[in-house]
């Protein structure tokens, strides 16, 4: 038996009574109690299936981050499938704005362990789940069913290059950007191709691809809007946009949604370090919007290299955390230290941004102490290396 059928083997036997009884009497298990509850359960049930048992427990309690406690502990999963699938919560609103825009039906390829087709599904949308993994559709096709939405949801194990997508209002292409090696940079590497995705997407009424939020701007198709998208400040993905309007540019932040558009705003000014200091979420620096930001709380950068708006007013912005900076300095560990014992700060949140020094190795040096809290910023202004000491505002 090869290792894929060993895999579907395994994987059919978690689905019987008895392997579902199985991950009934493993679930909660922590990893340091595996060794002793496997030599056990081994006395009673065949090794396989208790070692398919604890593996796929396992897999569960990493997947609670991405879909929450209630899914993770129903559905299956593999190690690419936990690591590649979109945050449930990212799934959500990409499936409300397909709602939005009026979609009925989807062709979710490249489905993966069916994570988008669940929010799909649950926004009321009919899908065909399309993967050419044998394991990864079965998988999906056990979530299906897991999550009760087997009457929205179609999987099918199939090449994606191969299916036609003409009877759906949508197209959903997430190409695989990982490989035996790890993340996959060129495009072209993955699996479909970009340029094969970019193709599909342009054959459809309306289409969605995610892709690296790291694509330079200038890869992206005239004909396509671009939208990065973070959840709770972390930078998630891109998605290119067809059928939307070419050329638009969104950042959206999560939770909300707060979305920004830009609306072609030349670069920001660079102006003395005033009074506060706003760091952009990172989906707005991703999609080039800082002047967006600048123009909101009435900024300018610090540095014309520097995503860092400063203002001498504070004014609210959805897009940006506020801090009050209280002291400016060149770099030098000595002063900062300094500083932070006479402020008795022992509480230090490093930031950095166009600076080589390591927050957790500054963090070392300066020895914080004390009942205070505060915030240093190493970056650069007007081109010199400075510190920026200060404290959030919300």
């Amino acid at each position: 038996m090869n290792d894929l059928a060993a895999s579907l083997a395994a994987f059919a036997a978690l689905l019987t009574p008895d392997g579902r009884a199985l991950l009934d009497e493993v679930r909660g298990t922590e990893p340091a109690r595996e060794l002793t509850v496997a030599t056990r359960l081994r006395r009673e049930h065949p090794a396989e299936l208790v070692s398919a048992a604890l593996g796929q427990e396992r897999l569960r309690q990493r997947a609670v981050a991405k879909f929450g406690a209630g899914d993770a502990a129903r559905m299956f999963f593999t190690p690419n499938g936990v690591e590649q699938s979109t945050r449930a919560s990212v799934a959500a609103y990409r499936a409300e704005r397909f709602r939005e825009l009026g979609v009925t039906s989807v062709a979710d390829l490249c489905c993966g362990i069916g994570g988008d087709a669940l929010a799909l599904a649950r926004a009321g949308i009919r899908v065909l789940a399309v993967d050419r993994d044998p394991l990864t559709a079965a998988v999906a096709r056990a979530n299906v069913e897991a999550l009760g939405i087997g009457d929205l949801v179609e999987v099918r194990e199939a090449d994606v290059t191969e299916v036609d997508t003409s009877a759906y209002d949508a197209v959903f292409v997430d190409p695989a950007r990982r490989g035996g090696r790890g993340r996959i940079f060129d495009p072209e590497a993955y699996s479909p191709p970009l340029s094969w995705a970019v193709e599909a997407a342009r054959k459809a009424p309306l289409a969605a691809l995610k892709i690296a939020p790291g694509v330079p701007h200038e890869a992206i198709p005239a004909d396509a809007g671009a939208e990065w998208i973070s959840d709770g400040g972390d930078v998630k993905e891109a998605v290119l946009w067809f059928g939307t309007g070419p050329g638009v540019v969104r950042a959206t932040l999560l939770p909300g949604p707060r979305v920004l558009i830009g609306r072609g705003l030349p670069d920001p000014q660079v102006r003395a370090v005033g009074r506060y200091l706003y760091e952009p979420d990172g989906a707005v620096i991703r999609a080039h919007l800082v002047a967006e930001v600048a123009e909101e709380v009435g900024g300018g950068l610090v540095d014309e290299t520097i995503a860092y708006v400063t203002a001498d007013e504070l004014r609210a912005t959805s897009y940006a955390t506020a801090y009050e900076i209280t002291d400016q300095l060149p770099f030098g560990v000595k002063k900062l230290k300094a500083l932070l014992r006479e402020r008795e700060v022992g509480v230090l949140t490093v930031k950095k941004r166009g600076s080589a020094v390591e927050p957790e190795e500054l963090r070392k040096m300066v020895k914080p102490r004390g009942a205070n809290s505060a915030t240093v910023f190493l970056t650069r202004v007007a081109g010199a290396p400075v510190m920026l000491l200060g404290h959030p505002r919300r």
